[in-house]
């Protein structure tokens, strides 16, 4: 027998061996879904995930890395029913294959987002902070309004157009955040703590437009719910539409459902108020003379139901009434021109605040395309269009030319 074994042509490395499997896996299997049951989940302070997914025969070993495992919305617990995407690679080092995950979900109804939810949820009213008696009341006729939103969105825009439509002389102070992705919630309750700290505003919308719940999430998350929580100035939620509910919904003084309907709540109609101050001496004449007339009316029945000599009884009280109608008529002109006179005043004071008096004297008002108001020189750059707000409109213009300004 010959003992001599023949010459290998090559002789592999380790290292060489696991990178061609690797190789092989890699290049062999495409992205993919597996289901499984979550098994020895552990988190680092790297912010990689690592566990296992596994059935009644098998299981896999994973990786998260943490630029994936940042988007989850809380960590599953060990049991989990899951689906997970990503691909198959081999872990050279151990000579380990494993799958590198890039999403994964719960099988079940609720799903991650909603157990997340509930999770803040109930330590927030364990807490206490949604009880309905901690909500402060909004201002009637606030002067200054903070707007917490994005720059760019659509929200911003409708606020501000109701804003204008119903309370022209409110000053807006909007501080611009993103409004979804990582360290969006982050933003929100620095934007919404800063404007607390001015103390300028009375009252604050928090919001964004519709949106799956992955885009609304941020106004779920524990940072911003703290900020409402701990503001002491009154704070309307206005995030999505009608049927999405956030953390934010639930603490804020006020829900609106949609950014438009949040700006209609947190100031009145100019136009209602000023039809109501016109009305309201015509309305008290017409009741007092209702009044009188209803008591006249009164009297005239239970004498005629007694059966006395009405022509010779009446007459003293016709005449006490007819007298008392005259004093009564005079004394009604009186509070009428008093009314009349504060109304006068209260309607100059009005006119005096609003800004469409100051633009009828000739005056305009300048703003960028976001609603920014220009107030001096330096505020133009050359070249930039902006609005021209006029008395009876608006002009875009262009700058050509600056002056002044040192």
């Amino acid at each position: 027998m010959d003992s001599t074994a023949p010459t290998p042509e090559r002789i592999w490395s380790v290292s060489e061996v696991n990178g061609a499997i690797r190789k092989l896996i890699e290049g062999s299997v495409d992205t993919l879904w597996v289901r499984g049951e979550v098994g020895n989940w552990k988190r680092y302070p790297s912010g990689h995930c690592y566990f296992s997914v596994k059935d009644d025969r098998s299981e896999l070993r994973c990786v998260m890395f943490a630029r994936d495992a940042a988007a989850l919305p809380t960590d599953p617990a060990d049991g989990m029913e899951v689906r997970v995407l990503g691909n198959l690679t081999l872990y050279e080092k151990k000579g380990a294959y494993q799958m590198s995950v890039r999403r994964l979900e719960s099988e079940g109804a609720e799903g991650l987002w909603r157990i997340a939810f509930e999770k803040l949820r109930s330590q927030l009213e364990t807490e206490g902070l949604l009880d309905p008696a901690r909500k402060q009341p909004l201002p009637k006729h606030p002067a200054v309004v903070g707007i917490v939103t994005s720059t760019t969105g659509a929200a911003l825009r409708d606020i501000i157009s109701v804003l204008s439509r119903r309370a022209p002389w409110v000053r807006v102070l909007v501080r611009g955040t993103r409004v979804q992705g990582e360290g969006a919630a982050n933003e929100i309750a620095e934007a919404i703590n800063h404007l607390v700290g001015t103390g300028e505003p009375e009252v604050i919308i928090v919001g964004r437009g519709g949106g799956s719940i992955e885009d609304l999430w941020a106004f779920n998350e524990e940072p911003v719910a703290r900020a409402i929580s701990g503001s002491t100035i009154p704070i309307v939620s206005a995030v999505g539409h009608e049927i999405d509910v956030t953390i934010s919904d639930l603490i804020a003084d006020l829900r609106a459902p949609t950014p438009s309907a949040a700006a209609e709540e947190v100031v009145p109609d100019g136009v209602g108020i000023r039809e109501g101050l016109s009305q309201m001496p015509v309305e008290l004449a017409k009741g007092l003379r209702g009044m009188f007339q209803r008591r006249r009316t009164m009297i005239e029945h239970a004498l005629s139901r007694l059966g006395l000599g009405i022509d010779r009884r009446t007459q003293p009280v016709q005449q006490m009434l007819d007298h008392d109608f005259g004093r009564l008529q005079i004394g009604l002109r009186g509070v009428l021109d008093l009314r009349r006179q504060r109304l006068m005043g209260a309607e100059g004071k009005l006119d005096a605040l609003s800004p469409l008096a100051t633009l009828k004297r000739g005056y305009s008002v300048a703003r960028t395309g976001d609603g920014q108001v220009l107030r001096s020189v330096r505020d133009f750059v050359k070249g930039d269009r902006f609005m021209l707000r006029v008395s009876d409109g608006e002009v875009i213009a262009e700058t050509t030319e600056l002056r002044g300004g040192e």
